[in-house]
């Protein structure tokens, strides 16, 4: 199968995987016990929970839109070869009316 037919390569897969565990990593920060109707806990207004972990998510989910945007590059020998079969095709056709005449 032709390379050139998938939307991504091994490259943007990866950068996905990298900004899936960005975004994981602050949804973990944001995470942490609660308060109830009885206790109040001053630790729901941490900093880490309000201002570091949505900062994280933020990094991993425009991460993982460069990751999406980001066009895979093939290699110049990909290209070339990949005319090598037209310009055949062309040559012989050529040859082929240049033996008739």
């Amino acid at each position: 199968m032709d390379k050139r037919n998938f939307a991504f390569d091994k490259v943007n897969f990866v950068l996905l995987a990298v900004g899936m565990a960005i975004v994981i990593i602050g949804f973990i920060l944001m995470s942490g016990s609660g308060s109830s109707e009885t206790v109040f806990n001053p630790d729901v207004f941490s900093v880490r929970r309000i201002k570091v972990a949505p900062i994280v998510c933020l990094f991993g989910f425009l991460f993982i839109i460069y990751a999406i945007l980001r066009k895979p590059a093939y290699t110049p020998l990909e290209e070339e070869n990949e005319g090598v079969g037209e310009k055949k095709d062309e040559m012989s056709g050529a040859d082929a009316t240049i033996n008739r005449d």
